[in-house]
């Protein structure tokens, strides 16, 4: 299993990266004619939360880079023995997994409306069918299911530290957007808020 999750984890994120954010992103952009990408680099409290998803993707991918190169290093560092269970651990990357093919598929459904960040320059249509009925924000709470299936896989501190950040900081991109949102869409919004929660609809 140790050997298993020692490729496993970085591999997925790989996939994880270069399929839903470069690949999806290259799609949009041919279709669009311009980089979906448009987290700012300024100054501003926005620019600064652009800046620190930016970084704290480089160092959830140093992190399992080591794990795969120095596993006799990185693999009993500051682990939760209580959580030391393959049950565990299987749940975890069958959650993982789970999380890749549910962003993929929000971000299909997003089609030319995709962005990483907000884009004030081009109004895009407002989503609200598929697995936005369930979520008003489907593809952060993949990405926040996949930092939760890689905590459970590879249980430390740091993985928690991973999953806590990078959850605060979805959160803070999510009430960015929402307010962009209501300000571009206005009613049309409002009423889809009132029909569909921040995070997940449980029926």
């Amino acid at each position: 299993m140790t050997d298993f999750i020692r490729f496993f984890i970085p591999f997925y994120f790989i996939i994880f990266f270069m399929v839903s954010f470069v690949g999806i992103s290259y799609k949009v952009a041919k279709r669009i004619g311009k980089n979906p990408n448009v987290l700012p680099k300024d100054d501003s409290a926005y620019g600064l939360v652009g800046f620190y998803f930016k970084l704290i993707l480089f160092a959830l991918l140093t992190y399992t880079m080591l794990l795969l190169f120095f596993p006799e290093n990185v693999f009993p560092a500051f682990k939760i023995e209580m959580l030391e269970d393959d049950a565990v651990k299987y749940t975890g990357i069958i959650i993982m997994g789970l999380a890749l093919i549910w962003v993929i598929i929000a971000q299909l459904q997003m089609k030319d409306s995709w962005r990483i960040g907000i884009d004030s320059t081009t109004k895009t249509e407002l989503v609200t069918d598929g697995l936005f009925r369930l979520s008003r924000n489907p593809i952060f709470l993949g990405m926040t299911a996949s930092l939760v299936g890689f905590f459970l896989v590879f249980s430390s501190v740091i993985a928690f530290s991973f999953l806590l950040i990078g959850s605060m900081l979805m959160q803070i991109q999510i009430r960015l957007e929402e307010e962009y949102l209501q300000q571009e869409h206005g009613q049309i919004y409002i009423d889809y808020k009132k029909k569909v929660k921040r995070m997940l609809n449980l029926y």
